[in-house]
């Protein structure tokens, strides 16, 4: 870990924390650390709290290494790191709503997940009574002529997740585009404190529900490397297996979703008809149409027999033979075209700042991908690429997400092909004393963080799930200015960030 400690911060090093190590550090260290971020040699991953302490985890991209680092705050205050680097201005809101730890100098000190309706201040710290009339949200100011604000949302006009969108416009043009979340907070964090294993691996499985398998995937590879133990190498390519039958899913499904904000409903109809394909699939394969609670501590809860191994055989071969005449009518499409061209444009610079994952990233030249990055079986035995473009528009988060489509079925015929024989899981034990760990894996929108601490008596003390979509949201926000009003549906589905898995 030398590659992501020189030079930057000195610290403790947490013996009891695996997976990657953990570092207790002064202010000073910390402070050098946001400093790292905000001069891009670092990379944040996460920042989140817990009674009288802030932790913040960080990436060293180019060296393929991460790091936790802890700060004590006996007094519940800690030095911004928004202050010098915006990507963490939310995840700061968020802990001081949860834990009361207060940011000092920090630029946006607003309530973020706390609407004021809970009942209680900081209800995983001091539990304080809340004010019994809630103070009203402040949306940044807007300067200028012939302005006017268009409110949308939070309940929206379909079966969609809650979310306001403060448009401030001039004629048709945004100015600025503000979102408030926090509508579908479900107090995750806090359900997960004292659960046992086997009930907060299903408490992850359920933080984003189109990312079931994701976040059951990295919440298990952090219990596992807590307890020193391994999932047996069968379990391991059926979690690939899954894993890439739910970023199959998800990416035909945007496909379609996309093309039909741009009016063009014929591609939501052969898309939507793959994706039913896919989920059938998986319900045949896995028993389950997302594959949830499919993925446990130690391994898996169920194997693919030989009729489900046909099945998604048959599914790739499908998919392989009809995507290409879905990519010659998306490309050949004018009228498609002249909406996802040059639309919602994402600067290479903003992607890379706020270690943007996924397809955002990826369209807009940042190539992280935590597979082959932050490398975990059995991905260190598959061959594939990460396809990378650089206009950062929606027309190129179209075609990253084609191609990962197409890398997705060659995994799986890897997988197949490989897919050794053997048990499905081992089984987890009681530490004896506490024990940590941090893992990520690549969901279908980015990197998927789990952080977790289990006691001695083998609960969960602490863990926190971090969405890809925590830095994403704030992107939408940049690439909507300038463009009109109407072309907002279609940024906002080519980002299709989580509702629910940021806001826990």
């Amino acid at each position: 870990m030398t590659d992501i400690r020189e030079g930057i911060f000195e610290g403790k090093r947490v013996e009891r924390h695996h997976g990657w190590p953990r570092f207790e550090v002064d202010r000073d260290g910390w402070i050098r650390a946001a400093e790292a971020l905000a001069h891009g040699r670092l990379a944040l991953a996460g920042l989140w709290g817990e009674k009288a302490a802030i932790h913040m985890a960080v990436l060293a991209e180019e060296g393929g290494s991460a790091a936790v680092l802890t700060l004590a705050c006996p007094d519940l205050t800690f030095p911004s790191v928004g202050r010098v680097h915006p990507p963490a201005i939310r995840l700061e809101r968020a802990a001081h709503d949860l834990f009361g730890l207060v940011p000092e100098d920090a630029p946006d000190l607003r309530p973020w997940l706390d609407h004021g309706r809970w009942g209680v201040r900081f209800p995983l710290g001091a539990r304080e009574p809340a004010p019994a009339s809630g103070v009203p949200y402040t949306f940044l100011p807007v300067e200028g002529e012939s302005l006017h604000q268009i409110p949308v949302g939070p309940v929206h006009a379909g079966i969609i997740e809650p979310g306001h969108f403060r448009f401030t416009a001039n004629g048709e043009t945004v100015v600025r585009l503000e979102a408030r979340l926090g509508y579908v907070h479900k107090g995750i964090e806090g359900l997960m404190q004292g659960a046992t294993l086997a009930r907060a691996a299903e408490l992850a499985g359920r933080v984003s529900g189109d990312s079931t398998v994701a976040y059951a995937f990295a919440f298990a590879r952090a219990a596992e490397a807590a307890l020193g133990i391994e999932a047996p190498p069968r379990a391991v390519f059926l979690r690939a297996l899954m894993a890439e039958l739910e970023r199959l899913a998800n990416h035909l499904g945007d496909i379609g979703a996309i093309c039909n904000d741009a009016a063009f409903a014929l591609m939501l109809a052969h898309c939507a008809v793959l994706r039913e394909q896919v989920l059938r699939t998986a319900e045949a394969s896995f028993g389950h149409r997302m594959m949830r609670d499919r993925i446990v501590p130690g391994g898996v809860a169920c194997d693919l027999e030989p009729a489900g191994a046909a099945a998604v055989a048959s599914l790739v071969k499908e998919i392989r033979a009809r995507l290409p005449a879905l990519i010659e009518l998306y490309d050949n499409t004018a009228s498609l075209q002249d909406r996802t061209v040059g639309t919602g444009m994402l600067k290479p610079e903003l992607a890379r700042e706020f270690g943007a994952g996924g397809y955002i990233g990826r369209a807009s030249g940042r190539s992280f991908d935590a597979r082959r990055d932050l490398t975990y079986a059995p991905y260190d035995r598959l061959a594939f690429e990460v396809p990378v473009m650089q206009e950062g528009d929606v027309n190129a988060r179209v075609w990253v997400r084609i191609r990962e489509v197409e890398q997705s079925l060659s995994l799986i015929d890897q997988i197949l092909e490989l897919m050794p024989q053997g048990p499905l899981r081992v089984q987890t034990r009681t530490p004896g004393t506490p024990v940590e760990a941090a893992a990520m894996v690549e969901g279908f929108r980015g990197d998927v963080l789990v952080w977790l601490r289990i006691g001695a008596d083998g609960l969960v003390e602490r863990c926190h799930p971090r969405d890809p979509s925590w830095f994403q949201w704030p992107l939408l926000e940049s690439v909507i200015e300038g463009n009109i009003v109407a072309d907002f549906p279609l940024c906002n589905k080519s980002f299709n960030c989580s509702y629910s898995g940021h806001d826990l």
